[in-house]
């Protein structure tokens, strides 16, 4: 393909890419508590710095559903303030993990606790979601939403302007769902941006009673972090949250990354340099007080699809996106909230791997344990605990998987000593399991310990079978002596 080529198809994947962009940009910043401008100010730093950095090759970042929960639990814990301090800091801790090599270390996350963090994250966004479908407040956490449902439905029955936001928020669900399955419009026009803008014209048209998106102006909406909100840093809260920021934002991205390599014939993705191409995005979105990035799969798979074939096509959707937010910010005055809130339905029950978690627990039950474990302390508790709790788990069943030990028991004579290999990973998880077999022997015979098959022996078996082997020569010993 000649150099012309190339230019025309990234060309025409940008705007594809753009298209798609647009209403989750606003979407994601809506449904996080901020101004609609500031998804918008993600997705162009996304595509002019992060897209001109090297790393992933057609991978697209921006703002992205996944982090909405979070970022929205920040933004009413501390402030819009904080926002700016914790997207900046967090990227200079990605530029920093980037530059020690950590990037590749991300691919050693457990599958289960990824994709159990991806289901929480997405049944979080649709219980939060489904008030903002009526035009209602979201009650904050996962489990208050949840217990908030049967008076949401009772408060949308009764009212009509809250009963018409339900029927274009779920038209827009119904639309995207089905927009994706005529494949040949889906190939002309995105299906977000087609579910917004018929959305969009059936309120205007009948000027139905909704609620619309507040604009306020792309320079207004700026709201870049003073020296003194550094301060917030300092408390429990806020570290954690950072520290979930971090850890979340270079997952997804990695991940990401990995998926989109799977898709595609071109370079593959360098990890740290990923990291770090985040991490300087992350940097300029949190100096201008914006929303945090990510790299999207939706975009970057869209982007491959439609024949981009340089990172050129990521940088030129960041340039449409710019010139959109400046030109035309009137326009997102007119796009129904509800509609917003049907495209993130849709995209949060896109994170859910129901097909993933069927396999799972027909193959590898142990695995979908900790994915659904994960995923609901996510929704019971929050995104920080519920990740960590998913990791902790993941450790143990590896632990509990690995640590395999059994006994080979030789007889060279009928009133010989009994000779016992012990074979395997001898941890304190098959303890008592162990002693269990060693106690099943004969307590008249002598025997023989042999702890050289062992691969790996803990100081807490070392100590109980040497407990072991002492009182089974005493009770020998009480029973030869008169």
């Amino acid at each position: 393909m000649n150099r012309l080529s190339v230019l025309r198809a990234d060309f025409t994947a940008s705007v594809v890419v753009f298209l798609v962009a647009v209403p989750l940009c606003v979407g994601v910043a809506v449904a996080s508590g901020v101004p609609a401008e500031l998804g918008l100010v993600t997705g162009v730093v996304g595509g002019l710095v992060t897209g001109l950095l090297p790393g992933s090759s057609l991978q697209v970042s921006g703002p992205a559903a996944g982090l909405t929960v979070l970022v929205y639990e920040a933004v009413q814990e501390y402030g819009t303030a904080a926002l700016g301090v914790l997207v900046l800091t967090a990227g200079l801790l990605q530029l920093g993990m980037g530059a020690l090599g950590l990037g590749r270390w991300f691919r050693a996350i457990s599958f289960a606790v990824v994709h159990g963090m991806l289901a929480g994250i997405g049944l979080v966004l649709i219980t939060g979601q489904l008030y903002v479908l009526t035009d209602a407040k979201p009650r904050g956490t996962g489990i208050a939403n949840l217990a908030g449902i049967p008076g949401l439905v009772t408060d949308t029955v009764r009212s009509a302007p809250a009963l018409a936001a339900l029927g274009v928020g779920a038209s827009t669900v119904l639309v995207l769902v089905l927009w994706s399955r005529w494949r040949r419009a889906a190939r002309v026009l995105p299906g977000p941006l087609a579910a917004v803008v018929l959305a969009t014209v059936v309120v205007g048209v009948w000027d139905l009673p909704v609620a619309r998106v507040e604009v306020s102006g792309l320079l207004d909406s700026l709201q870049p972090p003073s020296p003194g909100d550094f301060g917030q840093l300092l408390g429990i809260g806020m570290l954690g949250t950072l520290l979930a920021f971090t850890l979340i934002a270079s997952a997804e991205s990695l991940f990401s990354a990995a998926a989109v390599d799977r898709l595609h014939d071109g370079p593959r993705t360098d990890y740290d340099k990923e990291l770090m191409a985040q991490g300087a995005g992350n940097t300029v979105c949190g100096v201008l007080g914006a929303l945090p990035m990510t790299a999207v799969i939706v975009r970057s798979a869209t982007n491959v699809q439609a024949g981009a074939r340089t990172k050129a096509s990521r940088v030129l959707h960041g340039v449409w996106l710019l010139v959109f937010a400046a030109a035309f910010p009137a326009a997102l005055g007119v796009i129904p909230v509800a509609a917003l809130a049907g495209v993130l339905v849709h995209a949060g029950w896109r994170l859910i791997p129901v097909r993933e978690l069927r396999s799972l627990w027909s193959e590898h039950r142990g695995e979908a344990v900790v994915l659904s474990a994960t995923a609901v302390v996510i929704v019971m508790i929050n995104m920080f605990e519920g990740v960590l709790i998913g990791l902790l788990l993941a450790i143990a069943k590896t632990a509990w998987e690995t640590s395999h030990v059994h006994l080979d028991v030789a007889q060279h004579s009928a009133d010989g000593p009994l000779r016992v290999r012990v074979l395997g990973n001898a941890t304190f998880l098959r303890l008592p399991k162990l002693l269990d077999q060693l106690e099943a022997l004969p307590a008249d015979r002598e025997i023989e310990l042999d702890l050289g098959g062992l691969r790996h022996l803990d100081h807490t078996c070392s100590a109980a079978l040497t407990n072991w082997a002492d009182e089974h020569r005493r009770s020998r010993q009480s029973q030869l002596s008169p």
